[in-house]
């Protein structure tokens, strides 16, 4: 393993792609660190890490903005975060299998508003979709491509 290879961090409380995301981690070879405010399992993989971090609203985002370099890849779906390690040079993907890039993130920040400002005044419920196979297949899929684009810059 080259230590210039990308690393993966999930910002992994309520991901329902962890699994997923190890397997395909394992398959290229790569550290696959899962962040936290507790609740997750130590992995016996020696290429998983799992990180916990104090409990706070943005600890598990600060932490990994902290520790991802340019190439990385950073899964997650808090749309913040996503522009912050887009900032840095990452790559950022969301558990649906949606990629956030610089030219969507600024889009995304501002439905992220409206969207917050609409269940403030009580004029959206605030549901989200919920998550089904189709998107678990939509998110291996696009993580297998992103990390073969990602090993492609190292070389």
């Amino acid at each position: 393993m080259l230590p210039d290879l990308p690393m993966i961090y999930v910002d992994a409380d309520a991901c329902p792609v962890k699994d997923e995301a190890m397997r395909v981690a394992a398959r290229h070879k790569l550290i696959l660190t899962m962040v936290s405010n507790g609740g997750i399992r130590p992995s016996r993989d020696p290429l998983v890490r799992v990180f916990t971090v104090a409990e706070g609203a943005d600890a598990a985002d600060d932490w990994i903005v902290e520790q991802a370099r340019p190439n990385d890849i950073v899964l997650t779906v808090d749309i913040p975060l996503a522009g912050r390690a887009l900032d840095k040079g990452c790559h950022v993907l969301g558990f649906t299998g949606k990629p956030f890039t610089q030219e969507s993130i600024g889009m995304a920040l501002a439905m992220r508003s409206l969207n917050q400002h609409l269940r403030e005044t009580g004029e959206s419920k605030g549901y989200n979709a919920g998550f089904r196979p189709a998107d678990r297949s939509a998110f291996l899929n696009a993580l297998e491509n992103l990390i073969v684009k990602a090993k492609k810059i190292v070389a």
